[in-house]
């Protein structure tokens, strides 16, 4: 069995500042409350390689990993995926941006499967992750509708 999220959010904010600032790997660690560091390791083209490391975690733990997106301006869409995995044996992400009357509709579909013996199994990483990206999400969009 594998995992599966897909959440979205309407930003009342103009495309051209969430697309920019949702991409803005550097300054994840103040758009998400989850983020203490965000390092751009590489870059080649659209695509930006780079490690992502947690505030600690009720048990003192810190995790990090690195990952890879490529955004698609085109599309208004993103593709990334974990190139550390960690506790996953996979996971693979799609961002997609549409424009609505009322803003943008910020949309995260996750696709995973946690390896055994990984501290939560895929039904609990699915109830962590829509808890947790609704958290993320809202406060994404209080921070971009004040910048608006």
């Amino acid at each position: 069995m594998a995992g599966h999220t897909d959440n979205s959010i309407v930003i009342k904010a103009p495309m051209d500042l969430v697309w920019n600032r949702t991409n803005d790997v550097e300054s994840w660690p103040q758009l998400f409350s989850e983020y203490a560091e965000a390092t751009i390791l590489e870059k080649d083209g659209d695509t930006v390689r780079f490690r992502l490391v947690m505030h600690p975690d009720q048990q003192g733990r810190v995790w990090s990993w690195v990952s890879e997106r490529t955004p698609d301006p085109q599309t208004r869409s993103v593709r990334a995926f974990r190139v550390e995995t960690g506790a996953f044996s996979y996971m693979n992400l799609r961002w997609e941006f549409h424009e609505e009357p009322d803003g943008v509709r910020m949309r995260w579909i996750q696709d995973f499967e946690m390896k055994p013996g990984a501290h939560t199994d895929d039904a609990g990483m699915v109830d962590y992750l829509n808890r947790n990206t609704k958290i993320q999400q809202e406060r994404i969009k209080a921070i971009l509708e004040d910048a608006a």
